[in-house]
């Protein structure tokens, strides 16, 4: 007979989004009715690896479900099978799963509950290899995880760039200007599609659909003869030019994927004015998409996920990753789930309804 399951550990893995505190909060409010009791990871793997956690109890979790971030901190250099030590003056990248087998059993956690995006994923897996007992619970503003509808973090990222792309509208427009708003999004296109629909943008550039500079020139002339003096550009910050690569800021190999994107929108922002000369501005979101409170769509999907993988945790179901199917959490294994990276394909409705609006990807 299988042992019960009493000690869980909850970590928040990755880069911070709205709608961790919720999971959170999800876990450790229904964790008592189990019998559970709930440990707190800090600073993701970053804690696991160095033996830093604390208890978790429903006074801890009164009152985050609107906080944004993270109340136990994260990281996205703490890969403990790619940990970076300094030595001699220089980087060296370590194993270190071993002290997370070793914190793991100290701390008689009979499950982990990871909350975290695609490297997230890829750890937990690897860590089930090692005999852990794994949850996932999909985290990312990127939507890019293939086995589920949608990722929390998602949805409030994308209220983010739409807002902020209604206030450019007002600017770009007085002025007579394109203005040009780089985006997050990684390898995947979602947040720079949903946000620039919902915001209105003329153009929109994303990593699935090299786009071709005459067609970026063509789009914002066109307006001009329509008598639309200004465009809004919305270009994620891996999308690129045909034939060209994706621009990177530096290679940090301290990160498990070394590429630190950023600086398109300066590139498309300095082509489109030296080639229509068009008056052009950029403005950069960056972390604004990744702060602040959860929209309420996250807060309601962030408990659900929380409550649901206790449930798992409860049943069993190790290597296991609550996902949105529909309108209900069901549970995917974790390999599935990072099969593959979920990508905007151009036969999607979403695309289609873009391009029947005027809205153009460049190609």
């Amino acid at each position: 007979m299988a042992k019960e399951v009493r000690r869980i550990g909850v970590l928040t893995g990755g880069g911070d989004c709205p709608g961790l505190n919720a999971v959170i909060r999800g876990v450790t409010k229904p964790a008592q009715d189990y019998g559970m009791s709930v440990l707190g990871i800090m600073d993701g793997f970053e804690g696991l690896v160095e033996g830093r956690a604390k208890e978790l109890n429903d006074e801890d979790v009164s009152g985050i479900l609107s906080r944004g971030g993270t109340i136990l901190g994260s990281s996205n250099k703490g890969d403990p099978f790619h940990w970076p030590v300094k030595k001699d003056g220089k980087i060296i990248i370590e194993n270190r799963v071993q002290n997370v087998v070793k914190n793991y059993e100290a701390w008689e956690l009979d499950a982990l509950i990871a909350i975290g995006g695609d490297g997230t994923m890829h750890i937990s897996q690897e860590l089930g290899a090692e005999g852990l007992n794994v949850i996932g619970v999909p985290k990312t503003i990127d939507n890019d995880l293939s086995a589920t509808d949608q990722t929390f973090g998602h949805d409030s990222a994308v209220f983010v760039v739409s807002e902020a792309l209604d206030r450019l509208h007002t600017t770009a427009s007085s002025h007579h200007r394109v203005i040009v708003v780089e985006v997050m999004g990684r390898y995947a296109g979602w947040i720079a599609l949903h946000g620039g629909i919902a915001g209105g943008a003329d153009i929109i550039l994303i990593p699935e659909f090299p786009y071709s500079w005459d067609k970026v020139y063509e789009q914002i002339h066109k307006r001009e003869l329509m008598g639309k003096k200004f465009s809004l550009v919305c270009v994620a910050e891996g999308a690129k030019a045909i034939g060209e690569k994706m621009v990177l800021k530096e290679n940090d190999i301290k990160r498990t994927d070394p590429k630190r994107l950023g600086g398109v929108g300066e590139v498309v922002a300095c082509n489109i004015e030296e080639n229509t000369g068009k008056e052009t501005r950029v403005t950069v979101l960056g972390h604004l998409q990744r702060g602040g409170s959860p929209t309420p769509y996250d807060r309601i999907l962030s408990t659900k996920y929380g409550a649901y993988s206790i449930e798992l945790a409860s049943k069993h179901k190790f290597g296991r990753m609550a996902a949105l199917k529909g309108s209900e959490i069901k549970h995917v294994s974790i390999a599935e789930a990072i099969a593959n990276l979920k990508l905007v394909q151009e036969d999607t409705q979403t695309v289609s309804v873009a391009k029947s609006v005027g809205i153009s990807f460049g190609i």
